[in-house]
């Protein structure tokens, strides 16, 4: 038996639905069933009237439902009381890509920080698949991340916004008057791209294979100011997001034909029990006015 399926299953209780308590939780449907599964396997009792809708408890699923009520205050109000000991919240550890951390990053950290001052911010810059991966071993607590990954299944995620990849050139390359970038235009481009632990990078090669295209690539790297020196010699292009445009009007943005979208979120790993910092951040995200293109 785990704190989180208590949890679980005490808002199947409360909202008498699977549904709802998912949403609630910000987990899938799955999960919660799996969770009330668990705990009648465990305990073997069965907690709730099979094919009942609403969601409606047995004998037994009442008295249990009474008793990890009572069991979850409890440690909710240990938690607080142990926070107050120090009198400060630990570290929320964020990982967030570096072509990411431009768009979000110091508007979102000001709002965040205005809205829950005692509640410190560690932001670590890894591309969106590193990040994932030390979400999944703990090591970072949320990410903000490109969920354009085969795996994102794997992580409890909320999707935020929709951006547009384009291909980024100085006013002075010869692409420049372009309207879009045709695929087959890569064949002639020598490109910046970033690390290898982007999903950009993913999602970019396995076009420009499909089409068995084969661009020059100059360099790799993760440094978005770098990457504009080496763009406005004028000789190379790199890839940003549409909401990149504003902060670079120095240079022209084309997009893809066929145009390529990615989905933005944050990622957090599954089943695990959510401290109250992560539960402010991801609720805090949810609601969070982005000034960009809504999913």
């Amino acid at each position: 038996m785990t704190l989180n399926q208590l949890r679980y299953f005490c808002t199947a209780c409360r909202t008498h639905s699977i549904t709802k308590a998912a949403s609630e939780l910000y987990v899938t449907q799955p999960a919660v069933s799996l969770a009330i599964r668990e705990l009648e396997n465990e305990f073997d009792v069965t907690l709730f009237y099979r094919n009942k809708t609403p969601l409606e408890l047995t004998d037994a699923g009442r008295q249990f439902y009474e008793k990890a009520s009572s069991f979850l205050r409890e440690g909710d109000e240990l938690q607080r009381q142990l926070q107050k000991l120090n009198e400060v919240h630990p570290v929320l550890k964020l990982g967030i890509p570096p072509i990411l951390s431009t768009i979000f990053f110091p508007e979102l950290w000001n709002a965040f920080h205005a809205k829950h001052p005692t509640i410190p911010l560690e932001l670590h810059e890894y591309g969106s698949v590193r990040a994932c991966q030390l979400v999944r071993t703990e090591q970072l607590d949320i990410g903000l991340v490109n969920m354009e990954q085969y795996d994102i299944d794997q992580l409890e995620s909320i999707p935020l916004i929709r951006e547009q990849l384009l291909y980024m050139v100085d006013p002075s390359h010869k692409r420049a008057s372009q309207k879009v970038m045709n695929m087959e235009d890569f064949n002639e481009e020598q490109l910046l791209m970033l690390n290898a632990d982007s999903v950009q990078n993913e999602l970019l090669g396995m076009r420009f294979q499909q089409l068995q295209i084969s661009p020059t690539i100059l360099m790799k790297s993760s440094q978005i100011y770098t990457m504009l020196k080496f763009i406005h010699q004028g000789s190379c292009g790199g890839f940003l997001y549409e909401d990149h445009l504003p902060q670079f009007p120095d240079c022209v943005g084309l997009p893809l034909n066929p145009p390529l979208y990615v989905q933005i979120g944050i990622v957090w790993k599954k089943g695990l029990f959510l401290r109250e910092e992560m539960q402010c951040f991801i609720d805090f995200m949810k609601d969070y006015d982005f000034p960009f293109t809504a999913p």
